[in-house]
């Protein structure tokens, strides 16, 4: 049996958000309901946490619905999309953008039940295909006041920094609230190797694998990066086969 579904509810109305959440917090196929006023406090609740869909309003201001639509689609493991609007003009281009359901308000019981039942079995279908190569992951960054997009394969290096970890890019760092063990395991497939408790990095960024007194270190970008003697034997043996 697969697990509850984890939802996104997105409204700027208050009393439209409260009822949406406890509509899908009344699903037995739901198992945890977060909520967001506008699209970027929706992109920092998605960068953090695991999420399956998102019910999502198309009249808002700043980052609209379908233009956070738009956004999304370029994640890795996009989350599924409902719309829940007042507006019946904008559902084409709602399911140009590949939405599971439209959902008009008010929202019946009955509808959501059914845009539930969709986003499930949309979730076991993808469970049910592999991909031979990792998908491209993108990940929402904040750059003075600005939410970014920066993808995977941009990042050279990772820097733990206590619950959060900082991604280096070629032009700049950036700290995003996920911890480098989790990191670790989720690009180990992606072409990323644990070599320290505070560092993981991409083997094509790696020129040199030096030999010193005190062990390994690698070379990322001209800079020495300690290699520990825990994952020396991993990091040789990767960077052979990679």
């Amino acid at each position: 049996m697969s697990e509850g579904l984890r939802t996104l509810a997105v409204d700027d109305e208050p009393p439209q958000l409260d009822e949406l959440a406890y509509l899908l917090g009344a699903d037995p196929r739901v198992s945890s309901v977060a909520v967001a006023g506008d699209a970027v406090q929706a992109l920092r609740l998605l960068r953090d946490e695991g999420i399956d869909a998102v019910f999502l309003d198309i009249r808002m201001p700043g980052l609209d619905g379908l233009e956070l639509a738009r956004v999304l689609r370029r994640f890795a493991r996009p989350p599924a999309v409902v719309f829940v609007t007042a507006h019946e003009e904008k559902a084409a281009d709602a399911f140009q953008l590949g939405a599971v359901d439209y959902l008009l308000k008010p929202v019946r019981a009955d509808r959501l039940a059914e845009a539930l039942r969709r986003v499930a079995a949309a979730r076991d279908d993808e469970a049910e295909v592999s991909t031979a190569e990792p998908r491209e992951e993108v990940i929402a960054v904040e750059l003075g006041g600005v939410t970014r997009m920066i993808s995977r394969s941009s990042v050279r290096w990772v820097e733990a920094h206590g619950d959060y970890a900082r991604l280096h890019t070629g032009d700049g760092s950036h700290l995003i609230r996920t911890p480098l063990s989790a990191l670790a395991d989720r690009w180990s497939d992606a072409g990323f190797v644990r070599i320290h408790r505070s560092y993981v990095v991409a083997l094509s960024a790696i020129s040199e694998l030096r030999s010193t007194d005190s062990g390994y270190v690698v070379v990322v970008d001209e800079l020495p990066l300690p290699v520990s003697r825990r994952h020396s034997r991993a990091v040789r043996d990767r960077l052979v086969g990679y």
